[in-house]
């Protein structure tokens, strides 16, 4: 068998920085196209639930100093701009993704480097930089889920979800890129992934084949 084929039965749903200061036009850290693709994110989040298989919502949190930020936001952050700030609505989660829309983030749990569950199989991780295995607990957490394939969605492929794959594979996690449901993901970056074995797949292909086998 192909050592690069997913399997869904063992995968886990990442999506990445889906929060209102980087997805609503508008917000201080808006990053173009996102918003679009919020439809595409929920609706996979819900098959992945319905599914009870492990969804993992990887978010930033920039301190108002910037010092947890990577160095080329720092200088922007610490001018006073307030993007992704721990306890403000901007660092929440986008409401359709989330099962409350009460439900808030733990700014103090997640900055500790602890996961924040939000329920039996679902789970929030702070990442510091743009790739979501860099001093997170996310590889520790996948193994306590007995994941081996990841399912990547969400804001900004050049940045953050480019950085979790590329670190994901050197993991050897099989891969799937959801082409519909990143933003800023363009047709030159596809055959990026697919050299390195990334399966490419839309929402509705994925859909079908989570879909429960017809009696």
């Amino acid at each position: 068998m192909d050592p690069t084929e997913p399997r869904l039965s063992t995968s886990a749903l990442l999506t990445i920085d889906m929060q209102n200061d980087f997805v609503l036009p508008g917000a201080p850290g808006c990053v173009a196209g996102t918003s679009e693709v919020v439809s595409q994110v929920s609706e996979l989040v819900g098959v992945w639930r319905r599914a009870a298989l492990p969804v993992i919502h990887v978010v930033r949190l920039y301190l108002p100093d910037g010092s947890n930020a990577d160095l080329c936001r720092r200088a922007r952050l610490a001018a006073g701009a307030s993007i992704v700030r721990p306890a403000t609505s901007g660092a929440e989660l986008v409401t359709p993704l989330k099962i409350d829309p009460a439900q808030t983030l733990d700014p103090e749990l997640l900055l500790s480097g602890k996961a924040q569950r939000l329920a039996e199989d679902e789970f929030v991780v702070y990442k510091p930089r743009w790739g979501a295995f860099f001093r997170t607990v996310l590889e520790d957490l996948l193994a306590t889920l007995a994941v081996d394939t990841l399912v990547v969605c969400g804001c900004n492929f050049p940045n953050c979800p480019r950085a979790t794959l590329y670190q994901a594979s050197e993991r050897d996690f099989r891969l799937i890129a959801v082409t519909d449901a990143l933003s800023r993901l363009g047709p030159r970056d596809h055959a990026d992934l697919t050299g390195i074995g990334i399966r490419l797949r839309s929402v509705s292909e994925l859909e079908r084949e989570m879909a429960p086998p017809s009696i």
